[in-house]
């Protein structure tokens, strides 16, 4: 089955991680991603701009609606994601658990993919 797991975090705190360290901080990121994609469960995922940099869209009576930012202000924001081939649920949180963010207190939803049937 495929789960997305969906990377959140304090943008702000991040920001003030010292330029020093993130040589590191990356280095811990590109090991997760490599031992993922090695254990074949991989099927994409990326890292995301800024919410300072998203758009939302919707439709209103005069058609097209664009506003800045994420549609809502939280305290964490979605940074990143990876789509995975799990076993199971079981299996797609034991992989979302070895994210290097959640020590540093960012969390991580799994969420299945919903599959439709097109014929």
């Amino acid at each position: 089955m495929r789960y997305l797991m969906l990377i959140y975090g304090d943008e702000k705190e991040e920001a003030k991680r010292p330029e020093a360290e993130m040589p590191a901080y990356l280095a811990r990121w590109f090991g997760y991603s490599e031992e993922l994609e090695k254990s074949g469960k991989m099927l994409g995922g990326e890292a995301l701009q800024p919410t300072v940099t998203a758009t939302t869209v919707r439709l209103g009576e005069g058609g097209t609606i664009t506003s800045d930012g994420p549609f809502a202000e939280t305290k964490e924001q979605l940074g990143g994601f990876y789509m995975v081939e799990a076993e199971d649920l079981d299996d797609a949180i034991q992989w979302a658990a070895k994210m290097p963010n959640l020590p540093e207190g960012g969390s991580v939803e799994v969420r299945p993919i919903m599959e439709f049937n097109r014929e």
